[in-house]
Formats: structure tokens, C-alpha cells, sequence
């Protein structure tokens, strides 16, 4: 039989890793027979139980793995470690928090072994429990980035997905140290059978993902996908080069035909404000651009392990 590697990024998890643990081995327990299991747990820097927890269940159960990371590196490291050590012909990406439902294991194996996909995802078609805020930018963010770049990323596309050991194998060859899975999954290719889900809430904790960093990782997105930002900055720039040069125009033929003054202070102070808000906001998407270069270029590991069973 296949062998499937769930592969479980934690961080302050203890509370939920017993309930998420119960839950999968009952849906493993459903699919003895047609595959076998292996659970990997990444400990992602966690200041609380999260690798204790792990560590109790790998001593009772053989199936259970752990990863425990020396200091806290991101969902996109522990994503990309928790593939690497999978061994299973099929890898599975699950949020621990039991947002990600087990039960549909049934119907993504189904699509991969009776329909011939590579790789069976979910997306969520409601946003029901998350602040309305929070729902309106995630939908514009899907909105920008589908119209920016050539890299197709689904709305409400979630991590959790069944893959094939081709298509895994694919994305651990994308060594990038900033990682951004959602647009990585698509870059890649494979044909991808999608199953979409109404929300579900948290098991227990509470959420490690504020604004400020869905906004950040949001971005990581935009500029690891798209040279959209770099063209935007040259159109801008161009376009106030016409406008000054129109608007010298226009203050010299008042002056020169109609003898009207020009305004001074105020007029100054607004085009020095104008023009050096659009220069320090072009300014800034460079050095974005940069700082990503700076950062690949030093070659740093995406992780480092302290801990492994």
C-alpha cells in the first residue's frame, strides 16, 4: 500500500495537537485499507508544550515524527522541513488547529488514484468566524495578485492538499529562502482538482496570524510573484514628468500672456510634499526588490533543526 506523510506545522499548538491527533488517526484507522500513515510534527520554535506533546506521542506511536526547530522560523520553513523528511508517496500539508478537515482525505486520495490528479487541494468558499476587515483585504489581495501576476492563486486557497511525490519533489527543488507555498504550489504546475469547504473554527488556541502579519506575508507574496510594483514606479515616475512639465507650460503662458503671478510658498510646499511622497514610496519598492535579493544572495539555510525523531 501507499504510504501518506501528513506533515503538521506547530507553533504554541500543545492544546490542540491531542485533539488534532485523535482526529487523524480516526480517519487513518477509516483508510487502513488502502494506505499507512506517517505523522510529522514541526515544532516551529514554540515557547509553550508544543514539543513535549509531540515528543508523547512519537514514543507511543511509531507512526508519529517530530521536527523541532532551534528558534522560530515561519509556517514556510516548517511547511518546506516537514516535506523534506516526508517518505510517503503522497505528502498531505494540515494545519494543526483541525481548520483543515480530515475527513476530506477520502476524496483528495480519491482524485489522485481514480482521477489521475497530482494533487488534490481545498479552499475555503466562506469566511464565516474571521473579522470583516480581514475578509475584505484577503479577497483584494487574491483580487491584485491574480491581475499582477502570470502565477494563478486561487481565492481562499488553503495549504492543505494531498500531493504526489513528483509534484513534492518539484517544490523542495524551489530553494528560496523567502518562501511564499501558496504561489509555489501554482509555479510549478501539475494538474490540481480543488474541493472546496465552508470554514471551520479553531479546535482550540487562538490564532498566531495578526493583521500586520497577513499584511507582511501578503506582500512577500506580491513581490516573489510579480515585477508588477518595479513597472508601477516607472509609469509613475514618467507620468509626473509629463504633469511638471505641463504645469511649467501653463505657469509660464499665464505669466507671460495674462501677467498673473505665480503662487509661491503654498504651491511649493505642496509640490515638494507631492513629488517627495511618490520618489520615497518608488524608493521603497526597490529596496523591497532588494532587500529579497540580499537576503537570497547571503544563502542562509530556510531552517535549523535542533531536534528529530
Amino acid at each position: 500500500m501507499k504510504l501518506i506523510s501528513i506533515v503538521v506545522p506547530c507553533y504554541n499548538e500543545q492544546e490542540a495537537i491531542p485533539y488534532f491527533y485523535d482526529a487523524i488517526t480516526a480517519v487513518a484507522q477509516k483508510m487502513q485499507d488502502r494506505a499507512n500513515f506517517e505523522f510529522i510534527f514541526v515544532n516551529d520554535g514554540s515557547k509553550d508544550g508544543t514539543l513535549q506533546a509531540a515528543r508523547t506521542l512519537a514514543e507511543k506511536d511509531e507512526r508519529v515524527h517530530y521536527i523541532s526547530f532551534s528558534r522560530n522560523f515561519g509556517k514556510e520553513a516548517a511547511m518546506y522541513a516537514g516535506m523534506k523528511k516526508a517518505a510517503g508517496d503522497y505528502i498531505v500539508i494540515m494545519d494543526v488547529d483541525l481548520q483543515d478537515p480530515p475527513e476530506l482525505l477520502v476524496q483528495m486520495l480519491d482524485g489522485i488514484e481514480q482521477e489521475g490528479f497530482d494533487c488534490v487541494a481545498t479552499r475555503r468558499v466562506t469566511r464565516k468566524g474571521e473579522p470583516k476587515l480581514r475578509s475584505f483585504f484577503a479577497r483584494m489581495f487574491y483580487r491584485i495578485i491574480n491581475r499582477i501576476s502570470k502565477t494563478e492563486i486561487v481565492d481562499g486557497a488553503r495549504d492543505y492538499r494531498l500531493m504526489t511525490r513528483q509534484m513534492t519533489d518539484a517544490i523542495l527543488e524551489m530553494t528560496e529562502y523567502n518562501r511564499f507555498s501558496k504561489g509555489i504550489f501554482g509555479w510549478v504546475g501539475f494538474e490540481t482538482k480543488w474541493l472546496e469547504y465552508e470554514n471551520v473554527e479553531r479546535v482550540a488556541g487562538e490564532t498566531k496570524w495578526s493583521f500586520w502579519k497577513l499584511f507582511l506575508y501578503s506582500l512577500e507574496g506580491i513581490f516573489a510573484f510579480s515585477t508588477a510594483p518595479l513597472a508601477i514606479s516607472s509609469v509613475l515616475g514618467l507620468l509626473f514628468c509629463v504633469i511638471a512639465f505641463i504645469m511649467v507650460l501653463i505657469y509660464a503662458l499665464k505669466a507671460i500672456i495674462w501677467g498673473d503671478p505665480v503662487a509661491g510658498f503654498p504651491t511649493l510646499i505642496c509640490s515638494i510634499f507631492l513629488i517627495g511622497g511618490i520618489q520615497l514610496f518608488c524608493i521603497g519598492i526597490l529596496g523591497q526588490y532588494l532587500s529579497k535579493t540580499y537576503l537570497e544572495c547571503k544563502n542562509r539555510p530556510i531552517y535549523i533543526v535542533k531536534e528529530e525523531k
